[in-house]
């Protein structure tokens, strides 16, 4: 599914001047989960009090939030309300 969004021809994007490229929406998602792992990274610290846990903790997180975000992206995108 993120392959095929991610491949899909650049023409199929320029009818809709609003519209977001699929690679942009993977970028965009890539840098908020390392902002947001370093910060979870660090609260665990906070928390547990041992960076081994922290760090589990925190690459757990990453995979699985960015996932999330990607496609919570796309669901924006395809949402005229505001634009």
């Amino acid at each position: 599914m993120i392959l095929q969004q991610i491949t899909k021809h650049k023409s199929d994007y320029k009818s809709d001047i609003n519209s977001e490229r699929p690679l942009r929406s993977l970028c965009k998602s890539i840098s908020w989960r390392i902002i947001g792992t370093l910060d979870t990274i660090v609260i665990s610290w906070l928390v547990t009090g041992t960076l081994q846990m922290a760090f589990a903790i925190g690459s757990i997180e990453m995979v699985t939030k960015m996932i999330l975000y990607f496609f919570h992206e796309r669901l924006w995108n395809i949402i005229k309300w505001g634009k």
